[in-house]
C-alpha cells in the first residue's frame, strides 16, 4: 500500500480525533471549556450556547477530516481551528520555558504548532490522500 496514503490517513485520524475530543469535551464538561474562554478568550465564547455549538462543529468537523470528506472546506477548518486556538497561548509557545515573553512556562502547549503543521501537511498532499472517502468519490 502507498505509505503517503498511509501517512496522510494516520495524521487525518490523530488530528481529527484530537479536534473531536476537545468538542466532546464542551459537550461534556461545558464548566472546563467556560474557564478555558474566561482564562484565555476573554470570556469571549463562555456562554454555555455557543460552547454546546462549538462542541457539535468540533466533533462534525474532526469526525470529517478523519474521514478525508469534504476535504476542500473540512482540511482549511481544520487549521482554522487549530490556528486560531494557538493565538492565545502563543506566548506559551514562543517561550515555552517562561524565559523572557510569559511570568510561567508551559512547556505542554508546544505540541500545539504539531496539530498546526500536520494540518497544513494534510493540506498540501491532498492529492496523495487515497485513503479518504472523497478520493473514493473522486471528489
Amino acid at each position: 500500500m502507498d505509505t503517503k496514503a498511509i501517512s496522510l490517513l494516520l495524521l487525518r485520524f490523530s488530528t481529527g480525533i484530537y479536534l473531536s475530543l476537545w468538542g466532546i469535551d464542551k459537550l461534556i464538561n461545558a464548566e472546563h471549556a467556560v474557564n478555558l474562554s474566561d482564562r484565555f478568550y476573554g470570556g469571549l465564547l463562555s456562554s454555555s450556547a455557543l460552547i454546546t455549538v462549538q462542541g457539535v462543529v468540533q466533533v462534525a468537523l474532526g469526525l470529517a477530516v478523519v474521514l478525508g470528506l469534504f476535504r476542500g472546506i473540512t482540511y482549511w477548518a481544520q487549521l482554522a481551528w487549530y490556528l486560531i486556538g494557538i493565538l492565545p497561548i502563543i506566548g506559551y509557545i514562543l517561550d515555552p520555558f517562561g524565559a523572557y515573553l510569559v511570568e510561567t512556562g508551559r512547556l505542554t502547549w508546544f505540541p500545539s504548532t504539531t496539530l498546526l503543521f500536520a494540518s497544513w501537511v494534510i493540506i498540501l498532499f491532498k492529492d496523495y490522500d487515497l485513503l479518504s472517502l472523497d478520493a473514493k468519490r473522486n471528489k
